[in-house]
């Protein structure tokens, strides 16, 4: 049996770095303490199942050291004030998939002589967010009134999903990396982010975040669009210090499009006007009460208590998953936009199937052609 030299730093970077618990990955490799030792050399078939198991490329375990793994775009996450260091690798891995999507759909749309995007980078942080705010209802049809009618924040979700998409933003929203169900994204590490370009501007929505949250997500990294910048983000909706300037101004935009201080009418604030409100413009009560602030219908001190309290009421509430229907949530997890030009190139014979299926996170003929179906390319 050969057995290959593994450096057993690179084991246990590996280690922490999958964030899996260690009593997890030794039950699943029993010799793992003795890899990790030096006393034991693991085989190649070893070192591979361990690799597929922390999600870490096989050939960085044979580096002298702990490669260095930055992410690939403007980090302005931050966490007690500090910049995070170090991302997880589903992450890393859901970025680098969404480049590759946005990467193709770029040159997709390019053939095809598709015109740039005018609201791609046409604002500065020096635009004053009211300004921004108006821009985007108008560019994305962005209409208060039919929000308001959207009888479940998932419809209201939707609805400003399908506004973004028609705008040419290809909008991908998922709590999981890929399709694999085992891999779930934590809120906690990251909310969104955007990837800029003037012909495929992506966003990616942690679904695993609730809906309400879901929406302001949607908003920040639409206003870091309109900037015609990349961004990675861990920002709530608190107006809090310690985050960058383009951060606090993206919130600032994202609040006055989802809630606009004009349409905000309250004299004398009351105890159910928390949910009320909400339920009128399907955001979370964190974002009422941000706006109420902003609009000095409560002062600080009571905006820190009341903040703290629904905080903690909202911890225990469960998180939203994609769940439904299967094909509607593939969908959201690539974008209709994304889907339908996939599935128009691979029936086109410019795209190989395989990669189709790939990039779609299907595997089977059958379920491609039922996504065929869903966005409408029947025949």
């Amino acid at each position: 049996m050969t057995r290959v030299p593994v450096n057993p730093k690179l084991l246990q970077w590996a280690c922490e770095r999958s964030g899996i618990a260690q009593e997890y990955l030794v039950a699943k490799f029993k010799k793992l303490p003795e890899w990790e030792s030096g006393a034991r050399q693991p085989t190649l078939k070893q070192v591979e199942a361990f690799a597929h198991a922390v999600h870490v490329p096989v050939g960085y375990l044979f580096l002298t050291k702990p490669p260095e793994e930055p992410v690939p775009i403007p980090d302005f996450r931050t966490f007690a004030g500090q910049a995070v260091t170090r991302p997880s690798p589903n992450l890393l891995d859901t970025v680098y998939t969404c480049q590759e999507r946005q990467s193709w759909y770029r040159d997709f749309v390019r053939v095809g002589g598709a015109p740039e995007l005018a609201f791609v980078g046409s604002a500065t942080v020096e635009t004053p967010p009211e300004t921004v705010a108006v821009e985007m209802r108008e560019t994305l049809g962005f209409d208060l009134a039919a929000r308001r009618n959207c009888p479940t924040w998932t419809d209201a979700l939707r609805l400003f999903i399908q506004q973004a998409d028609k705008a040419g933003v290809l909008v991908m929203v998922s709590g999981v990396v890929m399709s694999n169900n085992r891999r779930r994204l934590d809120p906690e590490e990251f909310r969104g982010f955007a990837l800029s370009d003037s012909l495929a501007p992506l966003i990616f929505v942690n679904g695993a975040d609730t809906k309400a949250a879901q929406m302001f997500t949607l908003a920040h990294e639409l206003a870091h669009l309109w900037l015609g910048a990349s961004a990675l983000s861990n920002i709530g909706t608190a107006p809090q210090p310690g985050f960058r300037r383009e951060e606090v101004w993206c919130n600032a935009v994202a609040a006055e499009l989802l809630v606009p201080l004009a349409a905000l009418h309250v004299d004398e604030l009351r105890n159910d006007d928390l949910p009320r409100l909400a339920r009128t413009f399907k955001v979370s009560t964190l974002v009422i009460l941000r706006r109420l602030l902003d609009a000095g219908r409560i002062d600080r001190p009571s905006f820190d208590v009341a903040w703290a309290e629904e905080v903690k009421r909202l911890r225990h509430l469960a998180r939203g998953g994609s769940g439904g229907d299967f094909y509607r949530t593939t969908l959201s997890r690539v974008s209709r936009r994304f889907a339908r030009a996939v599935v128009a190139s691979t029936l086109e014979g410019q795209t190989l199937y395989r990669d189709a299926y790939r990039m779609l996170g299907v595997s089977k003929t059958e379920t491609f052609n039922n996504l065929r179906r869903e966005v409408g390319m029947i025949g």
